[in-house]
């Protein structure tokens, strides 16, 4: 009995032992995994956080299992296409309070089905390509942001989940109207169809343009009949104005002789 209670307790020693360094292990691969500059924890998934971290991009060795991402307060200008393409598991994306003014078209490929919270408020965002929220599902928050009020940014919201809402956030900075400048982008839509305005002004233009010629064309018609009446009348007062022919008495005598 002795032997087998030393034998167990040196057993639950050694299991306590490697469990011990199996945790140490995975704790180090977790930090060593973590970018510079960043803080990872673990809280029902892996929880990165970068914010206030000086950043000028987005970091390209973000570990996959990430699912909470912290990226705000930073100086990040751009989203490269693909960035966080191998995050499968991502489900909240701050990107809040940077500098950020161009977004590519293809930048949240691999994650856009998988997002539950996008924050892009308090950035510099003016417009984005018209597929660069392709399939997102999350909930976006883009307040803030100097937007330039046009088709595509209507193309845009009317694309995503929660458009109404997201819409009703958007302060129009400039506009394609200048009437639409500082007011909600979802009133601008409402007033009036942005995408159609490049066709009215054509078809303004060419009816503009058709009502010229037709005009010029009735102006020379008009014309050129008066300047036509004018050369008939001169030319009727000239006829008018020749003496007619009267016959000679010499010829009238010789007529009388003959006969």
């Amino acid at each position: 009995m002795h032997l087998v209670d030393l034998w167990l307790t040196r057993s639950l020693s050694m299991c306590l032992l490697l469990q011990s360094f199996v945790l140490m292990i995975l704790c180090f691969h977790s930090a060593s995994m973590c970018p510079k500059g960043c803080l990872c924890s673990h809280s029902g998934g892996l929880n990165v956080s970068c914010s206030n971290a000086n950043l000028k991009e987005i970091p390209r060795d973000l570990p996959a299992e990430t699912v909470l991402l912290y990226l705000d307060s930073n100086q990040i200008t751009s989203i490269p296409n693909e960035i966080f393409k191998d995050l499968h598991q991502l489900r909240v994306l701050n990107l809040s309070k940077n500098g950020i003014e161009f977004i590519d078209e293809h930048a949240f490929k691999g994650v856009a089905e998988t997002l539950q919270t996008l924050d892009l408020s308090d950035n510099r965002i003016q417009s984005v390509h018209k597929n660069a929220f392709n399939n997102l599902k999350a909930r976006a928050r883009i307040a803030n942001n100097p937007w330039h009020c046009d088709c595509t940014l209507q193309q845009v919201l009317r694309s995503m989940a929660s458009n109404h809402e997201t819409a009703n956030n958007v302060i129009c900075k400039t506009s394609v109207l200048d009437e639409h400048a500082g007011r909600p982008f979802l009133n601008a839509a409402n007033d009036a169809d942005l995408c159609n305005l490049p066709k009215k002004t054509t078809d303004y233009a060419m009816l503009v343009t058709m009502f010229g010629w037709f005009t010029m064309v009735i102006s020379y018609v008009v014309y050129y009949v008066r300047q036509n009446q004018e050369d008939a009348r001169r030319h009727l007062e000239y006829l008018k104005s020749l003496p007619s022919r009267q016959k000679k008495p010499d010829e009238a005598d010789d007529i009388s002789t003959v006969v």
